[in-house]
């Protein structure tokens, strides 16, 4: 891991946890660089959208994707910022295996003055070429003050 990717890191693991739909959700930051962000979805009784079947609901699972390609966009900047969603298409490939963490892997593939693209999956471990969800979003970039006064009020 280059030092760039532990700051990275260890930012994403400052800020990811202390999200209240993050911390519900028990989500882990897996691996993160620039442009670039893994998250782990344990699996858990409480993300059950189908209780006869132990299928995840797509709630968890939109989440997710758009919490792994949000900070993937964010991480893409070089600094600490926030960019709120502006869109987000997720397509379903297949319902998640019950008793199985999901992960969610995004990347920022294009970033303009004004707007961030991403792009990311949603897989079992081992399984990357099954993919359970496809997503595309895109990501509003708010300018640096107003930015720093968002991240001072979460206390990082």
């Amino acid at each position: 891991m280059t030092d760039q990717a532990e700051i990275i890191f260890e930012k994403m693991n400052q800020v990811i946890p202390v999200l209240k739909h993050c911390a519900i959700l028990d989500i882990k930051v897996l691996s993160a660089d620039i442009g670039k962000l893994s998250l782990l979805l344990p699996y858990s009784q409480k993300i059950v959208g189908h209780p006869e079947t132990g299928v995840i609901h797509g709630g968890a699972l939109t989440t997710l994707m758009d919490t792994a390609c949000g900070f993937a966009a964010v991480s893409a900047l070089g600094e600490l910022a926030i960019a709120p969603t502006l869109d987000l298409r997720i397509d379903y490939m297949g319902p998640a295996e019950p008793g199985k963490a999901v992960i969610g892997e995004a990347e920022a593939y294009r970033v303009t003055r004004n707007v961030i693209f991403a792009r990311g999956q949603a897989y079992h471990q081992d399984q990357k070429d099954k993919p359970i969800a496809h997503c595309t979003a895109t990501f509003m970039r708010l300018d640096s003050q107003t930015t720093q006064k968002d991240i001072q009020s979460l206390g990082i």
